[in-house]
C-alpha cells in the first residue's frame, strides 16, 4: 500500500461490519444502515462541549452585525445551504446572517458539478466578502477539500472566526482553522459514501449549532418559536397555538390579537403579558434584541418563563 493511501481519511476506509452488504436481505441491509447511523449520533454528541463555545462566539458577532457562512462541496455542502435556508421562516432571521455557500454554485444543489469541490481559487472567491465580524464554517467530511480550504483561508485572512469541522482527526485543513472539530464517523457503510454517516453527523451538528445560536440570540422564549414567520396556512396556525400556549389565551382572542400585531407573534406575547399596547409591546423588543424574556422583565421586573 503506497503512503499516499495510508494517509487516507478515515471516511475512505472499508467497514468490516458491512463486507457482505450485498447478500444481505433487503430488510437486514436496513438495519445494519441503522446500526451504523447510531455512531453518526454518538460523534455528534461527542463534540458538544467544543462547539458551545463558537455558538457563543456566533452569537456575540450576529449581535455585532456580523454573519454566519458556511462552506462545503457535494453532501456538506448541500447541508450547510439546507440549515441556512431554514432559519428565516422559523426564527425570521434576516437573508445574510447565515449563508450556505457550496462549490459549483446553485447548480450543485440539484446535480454534481464536475470538479467544483478541487478549485480552491472558488472558495477563495465565495469567500471574499468576510470580515472581522464574521464566523466562517467548511463542511468537509474528509478534512481536506480544495474549495473549503480556499474559503478558510481567505476568511481567516480578512480576520473571521474560522472552524472546521470534519470526520478526520488528521485533517489537512486543521492548520487553517481557529477550531477544528473532528466527529468520529469513521467508515462508511458504502466504502467511501460520506452522505452516509458523515452527512449524518454533520446535519446533526449543524441543527444544533444554529438551533442553539438562534436561542441565543432571543429567537425562541422556552421552548417556543416566537419568531416563526407565518408565510402558509401551516404557519399561520401554528402562531396561533403558540400564542395560545404562551398567554393563556382561548382560540379567538388569541386570533384577535394577532391581527393586531399584524401577525407579530412575539409582539403579540409581550402586550397581553405585560399588559401593553401593541406599539409599546414592539419598543420593548427592540430595546432587548427582540427578546420576549428580557422585555416581559424590564416591563413586570418579574422573571418570566416560556409557560403561561
Amino acid at each position: 500500500m503506497t503512503e499516499k493511501f495510508q494517509t487516507l481519511s478515515p471516511t475512505e476506509g472499508r467497514n468490516p461490519r458491512t463486507t457482505e452488504l450485498d447478500g444481505l436481505e433487503t430488510v437486514d441491509v436496513l438495519r445494519l444502515l441503522h446500526a451504523e447511523d447510531r455512531v453518526a449520533v454518538d460523534a455528534a454528541g461527542a463534540v458538544v462541549e467544543e462547539l458551545a463555545p463558537v455558538v457563543e462566539l456566533a452569537a456575540r458577532r450576529l449581535r455585532d452585525g456580523g454573519a454566519v457562512h458556511y462552506f462545503g462541496a457535494g453532501t456538506s455542502g448541500r447541508l450547510g445551504v439546507l440549515d441556512a435556508s431554514e432559519l428565516m421562516p422559523t426564527f425570521n432571521l434576516k437573508p445574510g446572517r447565515v449563508v450556505g455557500h457550496i462549490a459549483g454554485g446553485s447548480a450543485a444543489l440539484v446535480e454534481a458539478v464536475e470538479n467544483a469541490e478541487d478549485s480552491s481559487a472558488n472558495g477563495r472567491l465565495d469567500a471574499a466578502g468576510l470580515g472581522p465580524h464574521d464566523v466562517a464554517i467548511g463542511l468537509a467530511a474528509s478534512g481536506s477539500t480544495p474549495y473549503v480550504g480556499g474559503a478558510l483561508e481567505a476568511a481567516g485572512a480578512a480576520g473571521a472566526y474560522t472552524v472546521l469541522i470534519s470526520s478526520n482527526p488528521d485533517a489537512p485543513l486543521a492548520p487553517l482553522a481557529d477550531t477544528s472539530i473532528v466527529l468520529n464517523t469513521g467508515a462508511e457503510a458504502v466504502t467511501g459514501s460520506t452522505r452516509l454517516k458523515a452527512g449524518t453527523a454533520q446535519k446533526l451538528v449543524l441543527n444544533g449549532f444554529s438551533t442553539a445560536l438562534m436561542i441565543a440570540i432571543g429567537r425562541t422564549w422556552g421552548n417556543l418559536m416566537v419568531s416563526v414567520v407565518a408565510t402558509n396556512a401551516k404557519l399561520r396556525e401554528r402562531t396561533v397555538r403558540i400564542l395560545c400556549e404562551a398567554t393563556g389565551l382561548a382560540e379567538m382572542p388569541a386570533r384577535e390579537l394577532l391581527d393586531r400585531t399584524q401577525g407579530d407573534l412575539k409582539v403579540a406575547i409581550v402586550a397581553h403579558l405585560a399588559g401593553t399596547d401593541v406599539a409599546r409591546a414592539g419598543l420593548l423588543l427592540d430595546e432587548h434584541d427582540g427578546s420576549v424574556r428580557h422585555a416581559l422583565e424590564a416591563a413586570t421586573g418579574v422573571e418570566r418563563d416560556g409557560r403561561s
